[in-house]
This record gives structure tokens, C-alpha cells and sequence, in this order.
């Protein structure tokens, strides 16, 4: 592999302001030789602009103008890129220290390879953690994300087999690429090392978006698993409390590895002609 590949991270943001600059530090922060760094703000107007402005001389290109929505900001990030591997961070995430030496030492630019890693969540109340190489082996990626977006790089091959981020998806861009990359041949790695935090707060996009988020979701369902699979996880969600409830008491139990075959037997109508490692994954999802 070449030494010190070039890595293209873009951060879109919009009224980020009170966790941006921790975002761009930490990735300023990986003092890697060969980053390109692309700020893209969609016109904020909480002082984002002037954190913006007071790392501009350490940014490849920034702007802050409305735009077409997140996914449309990514890619007009990508489009302007030249790194070998890119990789897109929100911005109120952050990447552990060391994480760019470790992608640029793991991650081969000539492959056409998504690489994602452990990620730590931070909630106001708990953190905790992941296994992805655990889940990239149980779970079927068409009915659950398991990958973790901010802990995800992957080579300019594995982009161009792809193609952008689908803009007319708010909550599910990402879990489509992942999909629609594996449709292409692309080969996603798991790796064990802690890459990123993902930040939880209460203006948390996934957190807030209700019904349009439910039915984006099942829309995603729809296209790559087939209409089967999209009316189950549509039923799940108007059963999503009792669901839930289960699920929390097996978890509570040390059960949950047995949470599939459990669903099953308590909603036989519901999930009935569906495998447990089937109801398990759409129910993650809920």
C-alpha cells in the first residue's frame, strides 16, 4: 500500500455550532500528513460560521450556503475530493486519537473496500459500546444497519462502484450506500478498533424523526428486500411499545440472544412464515 494515502473527510453541518468545533479538532487533531478536510454548513446562523472560520486556514475548502439537504452536502464534498480513502463525519461526532493512522495503515486504496470499525456511543445518561465484527457475522445487512457511520471509511474504488448517497433520503442515505456498495461488489471489512464517538442528544436526527423516518425506513425495506419484508417492519412499528417491552425484559433476562424465537411466540401473528435471526434484525431497527 502506498505510504500516507490522501484521506478526504467531509463534515456537512447545519446549527451545529455548540459540538462543531469539537468535531473539527478532532479531526485536525489526528495531525495525519496527507488529510484533505471539506467543511459544507447549509447557512447556519448559531455562530457555526465563525468556529468555521477559525480553522480555515487548515481546511482544504469550506462554505457556508443553503443546500439540497445532508446527503446533497456530502456528495457535493465528494465531488470536490481527491483523497485515495474518504469518509464523512457529522458534526457532532468525533474520531478517537489515532484513527486516521490506523485507516491509512489498514485500508487499501487500490481495493474496493469499506472498512468500519467499533464506534463508542455517548448518551446523556450512558455510553456504551459495539461489536461490529460480531454483528457483521450474525445479522443480514439488508434488514439491519449495523454498520456505524462515523466509524466507516472506505477507498475511492468502493465510491465510484457505488455511486453518491441517494438525495432524496433524510435518515437512510447511509444504510442504502452500505447496501447498495455490497450490491456492487464492494467488500465491507469489519475491524475491532474503537474509530469514533457517536454523540446522542436530544436534536439527534434519528432520535426525531417520527413517522417520515418510519416511513423512510420502510422504503429502504422495499427496495432491497422486497414488499414482504417492508410490511413486516411497518407492522412492527405500530406494535413498537409491547415489541419493546420484550425485548427489555430479555435484555434485562441476559436473554437476548434468544430474542427472535421469544418474538415468535409471543406475536404468532405477526411474525409468522419469518425466521428468528430475521424478526431479530428488523426489530433492531424499531
Amino acid at each position: 500500500m502506498m505510504a500516507d494515502p490522501r484521506i478526504t473527510v467531509v463534515t456537512p453541518s447545519l446549527n451545529q455550532g455548540r459540538f462543531l468545533e469539537e468535531t473539527i479538532l478532532s479531526v485536525l487533531g489526528q495531525e495525519y500528513p496527507n488529510l484533505e478536510y471539506i467543511v459544507l454548513d447549509g447557512g447556519s446562523t448559531d455562530g457555526s460560521v465563525e468556529v468555521i472560520r477559525k480553522y480555515e486556514g487548515h481546511l482544504a475548502y469550506w462554505v457556508s450556503e443553503k443546500d439540497q439537504g445532508q446527503a446533497a452536502a456530502i456528495n457535493q464534498g465528494f465531488a470536490r475530493a481527491t483523497g485515495e480513502i474518504l469518509a464523512w463525519l457529522n458534526s457532532d461526532d468525533t474520531y478517537l486519537p489515532g484513527t486516521l493512522a490506523h485507516i491509512a495503515a489498514t485500508l487499501d486504496p487500490t481495493r474496493a473496500d469499506i472498512l468500519f470499525g467499533n464506534c463508542r456511543h455517548l448518551a446523556a445518561s450512558e455510553t456504551y459500546g459495539s461489536d461490529v465484527r460480531r454483528k457483521h457475522g450474525a445479522m443480514n445487512l439488508a434488514l439491519a444497519d449495523y454498520i456505524i457511520q462515523p466509524s466507516t471509511f472506505w477507498t475511492r474504488k468502493a465510491w465510484d462502484a457505488t455511486g453518491p448517497l441517494d438525495e432524496s433520503l433524510v435518515f437512510a442515505f447511509d444504510w442504502d450506500w452500505f447496501i447498495r456498495a455490497r450490491t456492487a461488489g464492494v467488500a465491507l471489512r469489519p475491524d475491532d478498533r474503537y474509530l469514533a464517538v457517536y454523540r446522542m442528544h436530544g436534536e439527534h436526527k434519528s432520535g426525531t424523526g417520527g413517522e417520515r423516518r418510519r416511513k423512510e425506513l420502510a422504503e429502504i425495506y422495499r427496495r432491497h428486500s422486497g414488499p414482504r419484508y417492508e410490511e413486516l417492519f411497518t407492522r412492527c412499528c405500530a406494535r413498537r411499545s409491547a415489541i419493546n417491552a420484550v425485548r427489555t425484559w430479555l435484555g434485562r433476562a441476559r436473554l437476548s440472544r434468544f430474542e427472535g424465537a421469544v418474538l415468535k411466540i409471543a406475536f404468532p401473528a405477526l411474525f409468522r412464515g419469518f425466521e428468528g435471526n430475521e424478526i431479530k434484525d428488523i426489530v433492531t431497527m424499531l
